[in-house]
C-alpha cells in the first residue's frame, strides 16, 4: 500500500508538470504528438485527435512530446515554427504548474492545520539571543535580508548560514527592534545556535481567504528557499551527492512516512502526504528552472538569448549542449539511484 501511495504522489506531481507544457502547447497551436506518464516502453496508449495519450513501463517521469521540439519540422504547428515568446511560455509552464500545485496543496494544508508563527517561547541561557535581551513572546520578523513568516524559517536560516552573525528584527508589544546576534557552536547538536526556542503552538485558521492565501504563498516560498539553500550547501560542501535522493529514495521515504503517520489515523496520514507533496512539487519546480542543459531552465536560457538577439541559436549547437546535459544528468541519476538502493539495505 505504501509503495502505491508513493508512486501515486510522484506520478501526480510529474503529470501536473507535463500538463503545464501540454496546455500551453495547445493554447499556442502546437501539435503534441504524445502525452505520457512514465518512461520506457508503452504499456497502454490511446490516440485522440493528433495526440497519443500513453502510460509507460517505468513509473517515474513523464513527457509532453511536441512536433519540432528537438528537431526541425516544416509543420506550421511545430514547436520550432512558433514565436519565441510562445515557446518560452510552453517551456516555463511546467515549473510554473509545479508552483501552482504546491500553492493549492498549501492552501488545503493551511486550512486544515493553520501555520506556525515565529514567536519565541523562550531563549537559551548563555546564547546570543539571551545576551541581546530577547525574551518569550517576541516575534522574529527578519533575519538578514530574509523576511520570516514561520518559525521553521528561523531554523532553516540558521542551517544555511551556519556560524554567521546576523541582524535580527523582532517585534515586542507592537514595536520593532533590531539587534545583531553571533551564534555559538553547540557540541551536543553539532550546530551553531542563536539561542532561540520556538513556540510549538500553531496559529489557528481563519475564515479570511486572503490570510489563508497569503500563508499558502509563504509556504511555497519556504520550500523554494529550502531547495535553494540545500543546493548552496551542495556546492559549498555542506552536503554531498550521497545525501541526495532520486526517485527510488523519494518513493521509499514517502512510503516510510505514510506508514509512520497512518498509525495516528488516516487524516493525519493525509496531511503528511500533502506536506510531502508540497515539498516535492516546489522542489521539482525549482530544479527544472536551473539553467542547466536538458532541463527547462537550460532551454529557457537559449530562448531568452534568441529573444534578446532576435535570431535563433544554431539548432545543431543547442542540440549538442542539451545532449551533453542529458548524458551528465543520466550519469548523476544512476549514481543517485545506486545510493538510494544501497541505503535500502543499510
Amino acid at each position: 500500500m505504501k509503495i502505491i501511495i508513493a508512486l501515486l504522489i510522484f506520478s501526480i506531481i510529474i503529470l501536473f508538470h507535463e500538463l503545464g507544457h501540454f496546455l500551453l502547447a495547445k493554447a499556442n497551436g502546437i501539435r503534441v504528438n504524445e502525452f505520457s506518464l512514465g518512461l520506457g516502453p508503452t504499456l497502454f496508449g490511446i490516440q485522440k485527435g493528433e495526440t497519443k495519450y500513453s502510460i509507460k513501463l517505468l513509473p517515474f517521469g513523464g513527457a509532453c512530446m511536441m512536433e519540432g521540439e528537438d528537431s526541425e519540422s516544416q509543420d506550421n504547428k511545430a514547436f520550432n515554427n512558433k514565436s519565441v515568446w510562445a515557446r518560452i511560455s510552453v517551456v516555463a509552464a511546467g515549473p510554473i504548474f509545479n508552483f501552482i500545485m504546491a500553492f493549492i496543496f498549501s492552501f488545503i494544508l493551511v486550512c486544515c492545520t493553520g501555520y506556525d508563527l515565529p514567536v519565541l517561547s523562550d531563549v537559551s541561557e548563555g546564547y546570543a539571543a539571551e545576551e541581546a535581551g530577547l525574551q518569550a513572546g517576541d516575534t522574529i520578523v527578519k533575519m538578514g535580508n530574509k523576511h520570516i513568516h514561520f518559525y521553521r524559517e528561523v531554523s532553516a536560516y540558521s542551517m544555511y548560514h551556519a556560524g554567521e552573525p546576523v541582524k535580527v528584527t523582532y517585534e515586542r508589544d507592537g514595536e520593532r527592534y533590531t539587534t545583531e546576534l553571533t551564534p555559538k557552536y553547540d557540541e551536543t547538536t553539532g550546530r551553531y545556535l542563536y539561542g532561540f526556542i520556538g513556540m510549538a503552538a500553531r496559529e489557528k485558521t481563519t475564515n479570511n481567504v486572503f490570510t489563508l492565501a497569503k500563508y499558502s504563498a509563504y509556504e511555497v516560498e519556504y520550500w523554494i528557499y529550502t531547495t535553494l539553500g540545500s543546493l548552496k550547501l551542495l556546492f559549498t560542501g555542506g552536503v554531498t551527492v550521497n545525501d541526495m535522493s532520486g526517485p527510488v529514495g523519494i518513493v521509499s521515504a514517502i512510503g516510510d512516512s505514510y506508514e509512520q503517520s497512518v498509525s495516528y489515523g488516516y487524516f493525519y496520514a493525509f496531511l503528511q502526504m500533502l506536506y510531502i507533496s508540497i515539498l516535492l512539487s516546489a522542489n521539482l519546480g525549482v530544479m527544472n528552472l536551473l539553467p542547466l542543459p536538458a532541463l527547462d531552465g537550460g532551454r529557457l536560457v537559449f530562448l531568452l538569448v534568441e529573444a534578446i538577439r532576435g535570431k535563433k541559436v544554431d539548432p545543431e549547437k543547442e542540440g549538442m549542449v542539451h545532449f551533453a546535459g542529458i548524458m551528465i544528468l543520466f550519469a548523476l541519476m544512476i549514481l543517485i539511484m545506486f545510493n538510494d538502493i544501497r541505503k535500502l539495505f543499510i
